[in-house]
């Protein structure tokens, strides 16, 4: 059975695989997690809804797996001008190498690691549709 809501726009904050986030936890030791819900954070120190992540400012090693809509490249803008200011962003995202946000944002300027297979995130019972990516935002020293 194929989850529909994956395919539409109506949810667009799906839920960190938790043995994920505790594997990248482990290598970045995160200080906050900048785009979450009071449902769905990994990190005690969170940003969501009612403290917009996007109008803050970043601090420290941050987790983001920002809401999958159209304003996704708001997000990897963000991630990328707190990398100019010496934050480490760590951000999962659809592995969409043919968007702008990619070209401008991404591709050539920081690390990216491909994820194999389809993730299947939290609270969903089937893996979602489309491939997935690991963007490591920081400056380089």
């Amino acid at each position: 059975m194929i989850n529909k809501a994956l395919f539409s726009s109506e949810k667009t904050d799906w839920e960190t695989p938790q043995n994920l986030y505790d594997l990248l936890d482990k290598e970045f030791n995160f200080t906050c997690d900048v785009a979450a819900s009071p449902d769905n954070y990994k990190h005690p120190l969170y940003f969501h809804k009612g403290i917009d992540g996007l109008k803050q400012p970043w601090e420290g090693i941050c987790w983001c797996n920002p809401p999958y809509g159209r304003d996704i490249s708001k997000w990897i803008e963000k991630a990328h001008t707190e990398a100019q200011n010496g934050v480490t962003t760590v951000m999962l995202i659809p592995a969409r190498t043919d968007t702008r946000y990619f070209h401008d944002y991404i591709y050539g300027q920081y690390e990216i690691r491909f994820i194999k297979g389809r993730l299947k995130f939290g609270g969903c019972k089937s893996s979602a549709p489309f491939p997935s990516m690991i963007v490591i935002f920081r400056r380089e020293a």
